[in-house]
């Protein structure tokens, strides 16, 4: 199939383009109504006049310094992050409304709150520099102060919700932009002459930093993240008043500003390091990728691999999904863009409007954890794992399958149970066609991924896929003008589709920008009070409370407190990871928790990586975890299904996930650590026919229908199945044979006879 007519070569289309043609345009608004509903990264205003034309530029700046600096040289690690910054957040007062609030009083008790933490630590900055501010400058430092807490609050004259700005947009974006490029100015006297010794210009401008960073992710990201930034700095101030294990020796604001804003531990830390070096590029590729035509090309490739099997057009939203999250860091954006041409195909097939959404949304979240290009958790997984980026994409090969394999078995199940076919040869597009006229956008991708593979790093692999995706995409205007070959010269770079690509890129990578830099809060008071191991030593010690308490309750004494210890704090951490992952996106979520929680998994003896991507993978799964499962609700959206019916189905289609890390935990062969073969064998066929019990149990067939007693059967060997203890598996292997082998033998006869 082409979405992409060539009225010079004619070919037929399939019939199902016709069928949903109409479908999917009038679907087309909705589809960016659900996106900017559900996705704050993406709530752009429409700007006119002069200030489209300013943040236009601006956006476009952006995009070509990274695409400049990946080629040709990054510049130094703080001029780089804080020249990114200076951009990123002067662009979010104005590309971003402000948020229209829910509830009012809750509104205003939290805006209240966040203007009286701003006016807390302006009087603590003023009172510890009494001596060298004069009455008036403490006053007016107070004001400005007091200023800024009123731009906070949910008040009515500052307007701005709309796509029109608010009176108090332009100087907001002005003192963003400003504290960063105050760094930059002043350079050489801040890093170099005065190192060590910060004037109280320094403090004033890193207290405007810290204020400007929340009201910026605020505006973004909603209350959540800024509201866990504010309680990490002031868990750093007030240290000496806290009770038990949470005491420290406590910081003034001075000491706070020079950590979290004259250094790399804080703002400028990792988290935008990582959003400036490596993620701001890969979202550009993709942008520029998806409107050169390679999106369409992936679900056109998914129709040829799946389409005619059982449940084709579910299998297709799987496979185009796992595609497309290559190129989209985004599993909402990614459930809109696939999820308006599969979800109501799969709906024509005969899947209920629930189990099509949820297909979609499960399916969509999948992209972040699929290598070769995965979300942008993995470069900052890189980056504080110091391992080749390569080296992950190796690891996360399995864990991927896994999550597939899961989708794939239940798609498959409910099809054969609901006896749907897979899609008719006239729906499905031509191989032979569909090569001569795209071949030519798999080019960058590929080249993308050579670079990576041979360790070449990943900013510069980047460079050379932005690149190619413009080159590539005049191929076919060239072939035409010689005379030759059938590409489809449609899709097009064409300078002004090149400038709304950059504009767009830029945009889209605004939101992460904000919240890494508020993320740059907790990393900070982390590396300053000691926060990670005191959580790692409470962690540690709720478990192993649980942990004797089960033991002692173990009649058969098969339970030993390491193993239960170990568990029980897994269970925790993924709690976590659920419920933060609710309310912020999984990249500030992977990094707080790596942070944070991940200490306290290494000390009950598990691998560093498999920390990691355990932490990572449930970050993930937060977005199809109800009751705030934004990717099932816009997969919902489109299919017209029940929200939290779908978010719940999301949830079980998305069990790969949420096993997965247990799984590696367990057997950490599958992440290639600590390798044996016997370990990676063993955890490769029980986890493969774990799934497949786990399938069975929840779709209720399995070559038939399975009963009541046979459904916990499969569920409790299933999860069996997934533990690294041989006698465990073993049970496990006999409680689901004791299921499946019964159902296949009493299918055999029908099957024969079809």
């Amino acid at each position: 199939m082409s979405h992409h007519p060539d009225n010079r070569h004619p070919q037929p289309e399939p019939a199902v383009a016709a069928a949903t043609l109409e479908e999917v345009e009038i679907s087309q608004e909705k589809v960016e109504e659900l996106v900017k509903k559900y996705d704050a990264e993406m709530r752009f205003r429409n700007l006119r006049g002069i200030t489209a034309r300013i943040t236009a530029v601006a956006c476009v700046t952006l995009s070509l310094f990274h695409v400049y600096t990946a080629g040709f040289g990054l510049l130094n690690e703080v001029t780089h992050r804080t020249l990114h910054l200076t951009f990123v957040l002067g662009l979010v007062f104005l590309v971003f409304p402000r948020r229209t609030p829910k509830h009012r009083t809750a509104a205003w008790g939290v805006g209240g709150g966040f203007a009286l933490f701003y006016l807390f630590l302006g009087w603590q900055l003023a009172t510890r520099f009494q001596d060298q501010l004069p009455w008036w400058g403490s006053t007016l430092l107070l004001l400005a102060v007091l200023l800024l807490g009123i731009t906070a609050l949910p008040v009515e004259f500052l307007k701005g919700r709309g796509d029109k700005l608010s009176i108090a947009d332009w100087p907001l974006a002005i003192a963003a932009a400003g504290f960063s490029l105050y760094l930059i100015v002043f350079f050489k006297q801040i890093f170099i002459e005065n190192i060590g010794f910060p004037q109280l210009e320094e403090y004033i401008m890193g207290l405007l930093a810290i204020i400007m960073v929340t009201e910026a992710c605020r505006r973004v990201m909603g209350e959540t993240l800024p509201i866990i930034g504010a309680l990490a700095l002031l868990y750093g101030v007030l240290g000496p008043w806290l009770p038990g294990i949470l005491a420290h020796r406590g910081y003034d604001i001075v000491r706070i500003v020079e950590h979290l804003y004259l250094g790399t531990e804080g703002i400028y830390g990792i988290a935008v390091g990582v959003v400036a070096t490596y993620v701001f590029h890969f979202v550009l590729f993709g942008v520029l990728a998806q409107a050169s035509g390679l999106g369409q090309l992936f679900i056109d490739l998914a129709m040829i691999i799946a389409g005619r099997y059982s449940g084709g057009p579910a299998k297709v939203s799987v496979v185009s999904s796992g595609f497309f999250g290559m190129i989209s860091g985004s599993p909402i954006a990614n459930t809109a863009t696939t999820g308006a041409f599969t979800i109501p195909m799969m709906k024509r097939n005969g899947f209920s409007a629930q189990f099509a959404s949820a297909v979609e949304a499960s399916a969509s979240c999948g992209g972040q954890v699929t290598p070769p290009i995965m979300g942008a958790s993995a470069f900052v997984m890189a980056e504080m794992l110091g391992i080749p980026y390569n080296e992950i994409i190796l690891i996360a090969v399995i864990p991927a399958l896994f999550h597939y394999l899961a989708c794939l078995s239940m798609v498959h199940l409910e099809a054969k149970r609901l006896g749907l076919k897979g899609l008719s040869r006239e729906q499905i597009p031509q191989f032979t066609y569909l090569l001569k006229t795209s071949w030519h956008l798999m080019i960058p991708l590929l080249v993308m991924v050579t670079l990576l593979l041979l360790q070449y790093t990943p900013y510069l692999a980047a460079f050379w896929g932005i690149i190619l995706s413009v080159l590539c995409s005049y191929i076919p205007v060239v072939t035409r003008w010689l005379g030759f070959g059938e590409l489809n010269d449609s899709m097009t770079l064409t300078p002004k589709r090149l400038v709304h690509g950059l504009d767009l890129g830029a945009r889209y990578a605004l939101a992460i920008g904000a919240a890494c830099a508020c993320v740059g809060f907790i990393l900070g008071m982390i590396t300053l009070t000691g926060l990670g191991f005191k959580f790692s030593g409470a962690v540690l010690q709720i478990a192993t409370g649980i942990g004797n308490l089960l033991v002692a309750f173990d009649p058969f004494q098969f339970l030993t407190i390491q193993g239960v210890t170990l568990f029980v704090g897994l269970i925790l951490v993924a709690i976590a990871c659920i419920i933060m992952g609710a309310g912020i996106p999984t990249t500030p979520c992977y990094i707080i928790l790596a942070s944070i929680a991940g200490p306290a998994l290494f000390d009950m003896g598990v691998p560093l990586v498999a920390t990691h991507f355990f932490v990572f993978y449930y970050g993930v799964l937060a977005d199809v975890t109800p009751p705030v499962a934004l990717a099932a609700y816009t997969g919902a959206g489109i299919g017209g299904a029940n929200p939290m019916a779908t978010g719940v189905t999301a949830f079980r289609l998305s069990m790969g996930k949420a096993l997965v890390p247990f799984m590696f935990v367990y057997a950490p062969s599958m992440l290639f650590i600590n390798f044996t073969w016997n370990e990676f064998l063993i955890a490769i066929a029980s986890g493969t026919l774990g799934i497949v019990a786990l399938s069975a149990a929840y779709i209720g067939f399995f070559r038939g229908t399975i009963g009541l007693g046979g459904k916990i059967a499969l569920t409790v060997g299933g999860l069996c199945l997934v533990s690294s203890h041989l006698l465990v598996i073993l049970s496990g292997l006999t409680l689901v044979l004791l299921v499946l082998v019964p159902n296949l033998l009493a299918a055999r006869p029908n099957f024969a006879r079809k």
